[in-house]
């Protein structure tokens, strides 16, 4: 087991990301055998060692993830930052999210070190001021966008200002999402779960972040973002059940962007 894990974190090690090379902390807590099988299998789609490369992740951090659910990246960011950093979940106000947070992070290395902090639209925070080195977010923005009716941004708009304030001055937001297609009706933003790459630059930089970079690590050619029950048809949902399965899972998860956003100094 110990030289099937060795050889595991140097292969991931040699990916890069990006520009740069997977750390070898990041390609351990990937390669990490404690991982569920499941979630082990979504490698192939998520990427997780070159996404967290990319938003420059390391040990000595405090990370915050904002709706780490049922702790798909938690799994990998609890044992990185164990002993040599801090992880903080980042849900909503209600105390069922708030404790089902804690019973997560409860189970993994470094629970003595992580915290759980709440996200308050009408606040527009989620972390005391200048807190967090890294702030997180994996499929999040499309359900920000669809919070309100009527076309309004005003929670997600929330969000990247309280992460602004979160942030220490050099900070990094790192966004994931599905993404939907430039010239496709920005309504379909509030019903499909996709977004558009530019809706999201703008809500970051009216916040004041600058991006520092695209990545194409999380794409995904096969996904034309315009199936029957949006991108919840795809796996792992599988919003239709067995019609048509083997169709959507030959194409995979959802076509995805990958931006990392920066406080400015």
């Amino acid at each position: 087991m110990r030289n099937m894990l060795i050889a595991a974190v140097t292969a991931l090690a040699g990916i890069s990301a990006g520009q740069a090379a997977v750390p070898a902390p990041i390609a351990a807590a990937v390669a990490n055998p404690a991982r569920p099988a499941a979630e082990r299998a979504r490698d192939l789609y998520r990427h997780p060692a070159e996404t967290l490369a990319f938003f420059g992740v390391a040990p000595g951090q405090t990370v915050g993830e904002y709706l780490p659910s049922g702790g798909w990246y938690t799994h990998i960011l609890m044992p990185l930052l164990a002993g040599h950093g801090h992880y903080v979940a980042v849900v909503g106000t209600s105390a069922k999210s708030q404790d089902a947070a804690r019973t997560l992070i409860a189970s993994q290395p470094g629970a003595a070190q992580a915290s759980v902090t709440a996200f308050d639209p009408k606040a527009a925070t989620l972390a005391p001021a200048g807190s967090l080195d890294r702030l997180l977010t994996f499929r999040n923005i499309h359900n920000l966008m669809m919070a309100e009716d009527g076309g309004s941004d005003a929670t997600a708009a929330a969000f990247f200002q309280a992460a602004f304030k979160a942030l220490k001055p050099g900070g990094v937001l790192g966004v994931v999402d599905h993404r939907l297609p430039a010239d496709r009706p920005e309504a379909q933003e509030r019903t499909s779960g996709y977004v558009k790459v530019a809706t999201v630059i703008r809500l970051a930089s009216a916040a004041g972040f600058k991006l520092a970079g695209q990545s194409e690590i999380n794409a995904n050619p096969k996904d034309s973002a315009d199936w029957p029950k949006g991108v919840w048809t795809l796996p792992p949902t599988y919003t239709l059940s067995d019609t048509d399965r083997a169709k959507y899972q030959a194409i995979g998860e959802s076509d995805r962007m990958t931006l990392k956003f920066v406080k400015p100094r």
